[in-house]
């Protein structure tokens, strides 16, 4: 009964109140949206660097930090100190405890998207998520010597499709004046996204990296040195260096001794990390970041919350009337001091309900936006535990803050000395 009628009155009471809570609601609902969002956002991108690459148990480069040599081959952010010699990746195919490598070969680009050259074993062999393969949208994996595979973030965002020719551009910048013009490539295929890095970047053999550097030296083409389509057909291109190799062991017990053998070569100086090793490190060093970031955003919403104190507080001397009808109708000061309890409650609930609508709306919009621009896949999905201790903890917050007005009023209502021995 008292419950009953303690919620009547706390209905009551927002529906009078409805244009002032309205502003206090609008500015709770967007500091939750906001917390609730980076929390979900934290989440995603982590989950979207630690599936970028799998099933890869090494990544060899030459002697560099761990990070630099992730960045540049996983990533494709900067530039590799030095290149691996030829002769040292067939080496490595000796070698038997590997059971397969994946030759990667950096330096060019295409409208800012990077060029990587490899082989077949790339599309055969290159995990993402957890464990899936590379899947072709369209067409095939390159055969000839000038032949380009996509990936899904270049197609859609330059609208290319089979059949297209496409001129590569000497260096790794946004912007080159040095450009392959004599020797087009044509695309193939077109790779499915994968919300990881592998969709923002373009694939070439390596013997199309080769060719298309004939008679280009310190970065420009020597005049009547290059080679077009027709002079490159059937002849054999060797690259002299690459910059990097993908491998897979034959046995994942064997991991470490073959990076300590790789790191003491003595043929020339490499590096041979663990990926999954380089992530960690590479997320702990970000997370510093997005946990100030999601302090900041609980800051705030402990400001909101205090507004809505502050508000409560004012509205307070208003309802002095209000309160003192409810003492002479027989009113405890308990149920008086109820009704604030209930009215912040009310309004925090209100305000995650509507953050969820707006959270789930944002990501449904921004998702595709994101995935193009920034090759980082962000999708609908329930709420793991974290988010929902996160969005629960902003109602006990309100309900805590609400024991400030709650309490004053209390006072108030005892000071008036209305009521009888058998009060509501």
């Amino acid at each position: 009964m008292k419950a009953h009628l303690a919620l009547s009155l706390a209905t009551a009471s927002l529906w009078h109140r409805r244009k002032v809570l309205a502003l206090v609601c609008l500015t709770l609902t967007l500091s939750v949206t906001l917390l609730l969002g980076i929390q979900y956002l934290r989440t995603e991108v982590k989950q979207s660097f630690t599936s970028t690459i799998s099933d890869t148990d090494l990544i060899i480069g030459a002697r560099s930090g761990q990070l630099n040599l992730l960045l540049y081959t996983v990533f494709h952010i900067g530039d590799a100190t030095n290149n691996i010699r030829w002769s040292t990746f067939q080496e490595l195919k000796q070698d038997t405890r590997i059971d397969w490598l994946i030759p990667i070969s950096l330096g060019d680009s295409y409208k800012g998207f990077r060029v990587v050259g490899t082989d077949k074993g790339f599309g055969e062999h290159f995990r993402f998520g957890r464990g899936q393969p590379l899947v072709l949208a369209k067409g095939q994996w390159f055969s000839g010597v000038f032949d380009v595979v996509l990936g899904a973030g270049v197609a859609r965002t330059l609208n290319h499709s089979i059949d297209d020719e496409i001129v590569l551009s000497h260096g790794g910048g946004r912007t080159s004046f040095s450009n392959h013009k004599d020797t087009p490539f044509t695309v193939t295929g077109i790779l499915e996204a994968t919300g990881t890095p592998v969709d923002q970047a373009v694939y070439i053999s390596l013997q199309g990296m080769e060719a298309m550097h004939v008679g280009w030296e310190s970065g420009v083409a020597r005049p009547g040195r290059t080679l077009t389509p027709e002079q490159a057909e059937g002849r054999e291109f060797t690259p002299g260096a690459i910059t990097a190799v993908f491998a897979g062991l034959d046995r994942k017990i064997l991991t470490f001794r073959v990076q300590r053998d790789l790191n003491q070569y003595t043929g020339e100086p490499l590096s041979a990390i663990l990926p999954g090793v380089a992530l960690s490190e590479l997320w702990r060093l970000m997370s510093q970041f997005e946990q100030a970031l999601l302090g900041i955003t609980g800051f705030v919403v402990i400001t909101s919350l205090i507004g809505l104190i502050a508000v409560l507080l004012t509205l307070q001397t208003q309802r002095a009337h209000e309160i003192a009808i409810l003492r002479a109708t027989g009113a405890s000061p308990g149920l008086i001091a109820s009704l604030y309890l209930i009215e912040c409650l009310a309004l925090a609930v209100v305000a995650c309900l509507i953050s969820l609508g707006l959270s789930a709306f944002a990501i449904s919009m921004l998702g595709p936006w994101v995935l193009t621009n920034y090759g980082i896949q962000i999708q609908l999905r329930p709420l793991n535990l974290e988010e929902w201790a996160l969005l629960t903890s902003v109602p006990l917050a309100a309900l805590l803050a609400a024991l400030v007005p709650a309490f004053s009023a209390w006072r108030q209502s005892r000071s008036q000395g209305f009521g009888s021995p058998g009060e509501m």
